[in-house]
């Protein structure tokens, strides 16, 4: 079987990105390899093993032009509310909480913000099958 280990993005400054992802997320540098042209960043904290790789093209000085074909990183918290209003407070600028039935059931609690690149993420409430 396999098994998921990374998603990578590519971004424009490193040091603005590594700020937003640790003070939205908690994500550390796990690792960090300069080649040069580009740099490999992987991050990750403690809730999980899987790691978000950031991609730094030394070269490039213009926005990545994200397109229509990607959708979204997603993480999961144990406090929706709480974790929209630490990120509102940090001035990270979330999308409203919105709710998602299925059925009449309860699919999910979410809400999105985006990196300072552009890239959507869903913060999801961890229950049913976002744990």
């Amino acid at each position: 079987m396999a098994k998921a280990i990374h998603g990578m993005i590519r971004v424009l400054n490193e040091q603005r990105s590594l700020d937003f992802y640790k003070q939205a997320f908690g994500l550390d540098v796990a690792d960090r390899f300069d080649f040069g042209d580009f740099v490999l960043l992987y991050l990750r904290n403690d809730e999980t093993a899987f790691e978000l790789e950031l991609t730094v093209n030394a070269a490039r000085t213009e926005p990545y032009a994200l397109g229509d074909g990607f959708g979204h990183f997603a993480v999961s918290v144990a406090d929706i509310a709480a974790e929209h209003a630490r990120l509102t407070e940090a001035g990270l600028n979330p999308e409203p909480v919105k709710e998602l039935l299925h059925e009449g059931k309860m699919l999910a609690r979410f809400f999105f913000v985006a990196d300072p690149d552009g890239y959507r993420i869903e913060v999801l409430q961890r229950t049913g099958r976002f744990v």
